[in-house]
């Protein structure tokens, strides 16, 4: 099932600079002059930024190229020439089998090849002399043709064996099992001095490790907002464009992984209501291994202006959360507010502000509304907050 969450704003650098700025002394003012008898509370500016919306899903990784490494010809296994679970490449030697009698037997047709070929050419003599006293009418043209079939069975014969060379030295090479993709090498099935039946006994398993994919199913409904987005242009289809995709391994608060949109079924799955997409990400220092499990996040929604606060200004009203809005003449008022997810730390604000207050973040509980109170004016976000904005911006400004 999807979990819906906002984890990522569209914020540019300069947009940062400007919302320090709002936070410690910009937009609305309040009164700096203080009441009597007022209780002191400590206020910001609530934060007015745009935002994307990211879905998460639940995925798993899977390499790209998986190989089931098996023998092309049977044998004694003689050698196994690699060092379990190291990094392979693509025509890397792995296993030697037994290759003597494979090379007795190359030699054996390459020495019949050499006679058959001495026999084709003593024919093709044969033939050319018959031709010349045939023209001399010194031979019967009954002995022409016994001399051109001769050559013909020769010829076929220097054909044969050659055929059954190529296909004897093919079986000599298959006595090197080299690695067929670049990747990294499973532990050897079997040691050297094992009989191996050609394309029955599995040797090592090899899987590519440069790039990794994340499968994971959405359901209909995420299927079919995807697809209206697209239609009215607020996001691209994954169909056609290789939309974003954040990854995020076991324990990882961040998604560290960035990678793009690579496979969307054709289908829904009726027994689950599920359908099958697939990311690919670059895996260059080999961490995101096959079988993993891993938090995936697409893009969501479109880009939109979003109200960002601290968690410490929302108060609770048995079912109902609300903030307190001090005005221009530092009178508290009561707003009931609708909650979205965090964003680098900061609650999203769905419904009850417009991005223009200024609220209480600390003090909540010594004042109500209608209070005259002193307020100490400080910034929304702390700098790590901000500095995670703008990390999480210039990360979407990179891989997005």
């Amino acid at each position: 099932m999807m979990i819906s969450r906002i984890t990522r704003t569209a914020m540019t650098v300069a947009s940062i600079a400007l919302l320090v700025a709002c936070n410690t002394g910009g937009g609305r003012s309040i009164s700096s002059e203080p009441v009597q008898n007022a209780a002191s509370v400590t206020v910001a500016p609530v934060i007015k930024q745009t935002i994307t919306e990211w879905d998460e899903f639940s995925g798993t990784l899977v390499a790209p190229e998986q190989v089931r490494l098996r023998a092309r010809v049977s044998g004694y296994l003689a050698e196994v020439t690699f060092d379990e679970g190291q990094q392979v490449k693509k025509g890397d030697l792995l296993f030697q089998i037994d290759d003597r009698p494979f090379r007795a037997e190359v030699d054996r047709l390459d020495a019949e090849l050499a006679s058959a070929e001495s026999q084709l050419h003593l024919r093709r003599s044969e033939v050319e002399r018959a031709r010349e006293l045939v023209k001399r009418g010194a031979i019967a043209q009954e002995m022409m043709d016994q001399r051109e079939a001769a050559n013909q069975q020769a010829a076929a014969r220097v054909q044969s064996i050659s055929a059954s060379l190529e296909s004897a030295r093919l079986q000599l090479e298959f006595t090197q099992v080299r690695a067929p993709i670049d990747g990294r090498v499973s532990n050897a099935r079997i040691t050297a001095g094992n009989f191996i039946v050609a394309g029955d006994s599995i040797l090592t398993t090899i899987v590519s490790t440069q790039e990794i994919y994340a499968y994971f199913d959405a359901d209909e409904q995420s299927y079919l907002k995807y697809a209206r987005m697209a239609r009215n242009g607020d996001r691209p289809s994954s169909r056609e464009e290789q939309n974003p995709v954040l990854l995020a391994l076991a324990g990882d608060e961040e998604f560290h992984y960035s990678g793009h949109m690579d496979f969307v079924d054709n289908k829904i799955d009726p027994s689950t209501g599920t359908i099958r997409g697939r990311a690919v990400f670059n895996n260059p220092d080999g961490m995101l291994i096959p079988g993993m499990f891993a938090r995936i996040q697409l893009v969501g929604s479109g880009a939109y202006e979003g109200i960002l606060v601290d968690d410490r200004a929302i108060g609770t009203d048995l079912d109902r959360r609300y903030v307190l809005v001090v005005d221009e003449d530092n009178v508290v008022h009561y707003r009931e507010v609708e909650l979205g997810e965090k964003v680098a730390g900061l609650r999203l604000i769905t419904e009850g502000l417009t991005g223009n207050e200024v609220i209480v973040t600390r003090g909540l509980q010594s004042v109500r509304a209608g209070d005259n109170v002193n307020p100490e004016a400080v910034s929304m976000a702390t700098p790590l907050e901000l500095e995670a904005i703008a990390a999480q911006q210039q990360h979407l400004v990179t891989h997005g």
